[in-house]
């Protein structure tokens, strides 16, 4: 299977992703450009291509897509979708499956249609929000954390740092817990197991003591919990001794989740905090606690965004602001950092791993799968782009595993452990890839040159047609000019140059 990519998100950054999207309204023809353009944004380019018909209608069209765009003629839609005919669907390997079943998986024994799961948060703290996210398709929900303390929550509460494309890479929240009570909480847990008997709950808890952890694990079961997770890792706690404070200190992880099993005879997940060096301590005590499984990471704590006028930082409410909680798709490489660390401990491999930590597209997901998560939960892409990204993520991870041969999502758990490792002594050091221009696409902007000049090795210059040049004898092949290359004009050759020639 070969990824297609000829359709970058460079290329869409006027489009807004919008809610009943004017282009789709406006096309005469029934494309539905609003879901081609998501599919393009989410990575999932192949699948979109599979699903279109046989003759471009795009190709004699006036194009009132682009008229009707509320940045009218910014978005180039009928070449995207020109460009998926004509570049992507010609050497697709499959058409669209046909159904969803290579996608069911389990969490503890305890049937998934798919994978994906809101994280506890804002997202899934409703009996209406989670009934549409379940009818958009999502597996389950793990609900904001249930506690008995009186929250009432800081104006405003988010802070973001974005992208180019005006999309959030980076964010950060200071909210708390559930601010309804543990009798609203339990209401809409009734409700949603008698609406969606086949969606996966888990009751993400918080106590304040033994006794109180073991009362609101036993609740929720008694209430449709499918399982209980354990906030051991909230950063943004009012009072000490609660979150992310449990989460640091093993003895205190043991001793609560031995509080929740207890009571309940559900399966029972610990959420650990990212907020530590390693995260095996605190797993291993949720293991000797008796916990069936993992769930990881919950945020960053974090400062983001001073004011240089006000000296004030994101979010500020009446002058103050807080350490809170980062997440976002800035996060995922540190979430799967500590997702291979658990995957990889013998003492652990019986525990099963719930991952998130800025999933936003399928691919994403997949990278969590592939180091040993077999779970994955979402929430600050759903609060970014909403539930409906829920298809992005089904149908991309679902056309991958036809097109990869799998049968199923849990054939794909852990395949890249082998490849890691917590050091860097074990890497081969002895020759070298040089990188490799194509002067078809370059453009000649030189920013290789410069990236190279003045953080690499001065090994690339351009010249008289303005084309990049490398000299192979300084040459170190760190590939710094390919990461910067805003035209994507470079590769890797395909040749190993030994260093002692």
């Amino acid at each position: 299977m070969k990824l297609h990519s000829i359709t970058r998100r460079s290329d869409m950054l006027k489009c807004m992703l919008c809610h009943n999207a004017p282009c789709s309204t406006a096309c005469p023809h029934g494309v539905e450009p609003e879901k081609i353009l998501r599919h393009i944004w989410f990575n999932n380019e192949d699948y979109a291509a599979a699903g279109l018909a046989e003759s471009n209608p795009c190709a004699n069209c006036p194009a009132p897509c682009q008229q009707a765009c509320l940045r009218p003629g910014e978005v180039p839609i009928q070449e995207l979708i020109t460009r998926l005919h004509e570049d992507v669907a010609p050497y697709l390997d499959i058409p669209q499956p046909g159904d969803e079943s290579s996608l069911q998986t389990d969490l503890c024994g305890i049937p998934l249609k798919n994978p994906f799961l809101l994280s506890s948060s804002v997202v899934a703290s409703t009996y209406d929000m989670c009934a549409r996210a379940f009818e958009a398709g999502w597996a389950g929900a793990a609900f904001k954390t249930i506690c008995t303390l009186d929250i009432h929550e800081a104006s405003p509460r988010f802070a973001s740092i974005n992208g180019a494309d005006g999309s959030m890479i980076g964010f950060k929240n200071i909210e708390q817990l559930s601010d309804h009570s543990v009798p609203e909480n339990m209401a809409v847990f009734r409700h949603l197991k008698e609406k969606y008997p086949s969606k996966f709950i888990l009751a993400s808890i918080m106590g304040q003591n033994e006794a109180e952890w073991g009362e609101l694990a036993h609740t929720c079961q008694e209430n449709g919990a499918d399982a209980i997770e354990l906030n051991f890792s909230c950063p943004n706690m009012m009072e000490e001794g609660l979150g992310s404070d449990i989460g640091q200190v093993p003895e205190l992880v043991e001793r609560f989740t031995t509080a929740a099993k207890k009571c309940t005879n559900i399966p029972v997940l610990a959420k650990l905090t990212p907020n530590v060096a390693t995260m095996s301590p605190a797993a291993e005590a949720a293991l000797r606690g008796g916990a069936d499984g993992i769930a990881a990471i919950n945020t960053i704590k974090s400062i983001m965004n001073v004011n240089p006028h006000t000296y004030i930082s994101s979010p500020a409410v009446h002058g103050q602001s807080a350490v809170g909680g980062y997440s976002g798709n800035a996060v995922k490489p540190i979430a799967l950092r500590f997702i291979a660390e658990l995957a990889k401990n013998p003492h652990l491999k019986n525990l099963h791993i719930s991952g998130m930590g800025g999933i936003e597209t399928w691919q994403d997901g997949l990278e969590f799968l592939l180091l040993g998560a077999s779970s994955l939960q979402v929430t600050t892409a759903v609060m970014q782009y909403g539930y409906r990204i829920i298809e992005d993520l089904k149908t991309g991870l679902n056309y991958y595993l036809h097109a990869k041969d799998f049968n199923s999502v849990k054939e794909v758990t852990g395949l890249a452990l082998d490849s890691i490792s917590e050091t860097t002594d074990i890497l081969e050091r002895d020759t070298i890839i040089f990188p490799q221009f194509n002067h078809d696409n370059c453009l000649g902007c030189g920013r290789c040159v410069i990236s190279c000049a003045d953080g690499g090795h001065q090994a690339i210059h351009l010249n008289e047609k303005r084309q990049p040049i490398l000299d192979g004898k300084k040459c170190v092949g760190c590939h710094l000019c390919r990461l910067v290359c805003p035209t994507h004009s470079i590769s890797s050759a395909k040749k190993r140059i030994s260093r002692q020639h």
